[in-house]
């Protein structure tokens, strides 16, 4: 399991010694940090609400939410009145994932513990067979509140476009090469997950700064 800033740190030198290639990546992207989730229903629920929306609204939307709802309590998530949940600020799609999640886990179809341990495509079929929650959602939730480490969300954009660019190929490239080059990666697929992501966003701030600054930085 991913659960400290240690695991990622270790996790990263393991996966140089796999593929060296990554060395350049590793160099660009600086500190890769862990992001960590919490692994039951409230961490579920954060990754549910973060869906299509802005980090300062998906807080926003949580806080008001958790101030409302115990979201460690499925029964009490699955009750709560529509009108509750719309103050909130969810959207009716959102107010019948969260219903479907709770009714999953009240019924005992649905088992966060024991996640960490199942294989990824198991674990994400878990997840993927409650309505409403995508494999993005069950990649991520997997990812950052479970603590997989074998987890690359492949159909992720900006895990595409910074795979595309450190390994050469190509600016947008499709989820399926994205998904035949992490299983390289394996079984730290999730230490990859967050070297990537902090590749591109080391990426996208040279490519925003003026160009005075980037040749600065640069030289």
């Amino acid at each position: 399991m991913i659960r400290t800033q240690g695991d990622v740190d270790r996790g990263l030198e393991r996966l140089l010694d796999r593929d060296p290639r990554l060395g350049p990546i590793v160099a660009l992207a600086g500190p890769v940090p862990l992001r960590p989730g919490s692994p039951g229903l409230a961490g579920l629920v954060s990754t549910i609400v973060a869906q299509q929306v802005s980090r300062a609204s998906a807080t926003a939307i949580l806080g008001r939410l958790a101030a409302l709802v115990d979201l460690s309590d499925a029964h009490a998530l699955g009750l709560a009145p529509d009108e509750t949940l719309r103050r909130a600020g969810l959207s009716g799609a959102k107010m019948r994932t969260l219903r479907a999640v709770a009714a999953a886990i009240d019924a005992g179809a649905l088992d966060l513990a024991d996640m960490a341990e199942a294989e990824p495509a198991d674990a994400i079929a878990r997840l993927t067979a409650v309505p409403g929650i995508g494999r993005w959602t069950a990649e991520c939730h997997l990812l950052f509140g479970i603590g997989h480490p074998d987890i690359f969300p492949a159909g992720d954009l900006a895990l595409r476009v910074a795979v595309g660019r450190g390994l050469g190929l190509g600016e947008r490239p499709p989820e399926r090469l994205v998904a035949e080059a992490a299983r390289a990666w394996t079984p730290l697929r999730s230490v990859a997950a967050r070297l990537f992501w902090a590749y591109y966003a080391a990426l996208t701030r040279r490519e925003a700064a003026p160009p005075a600054l980037v040749g600065e930085a640069g030289g």
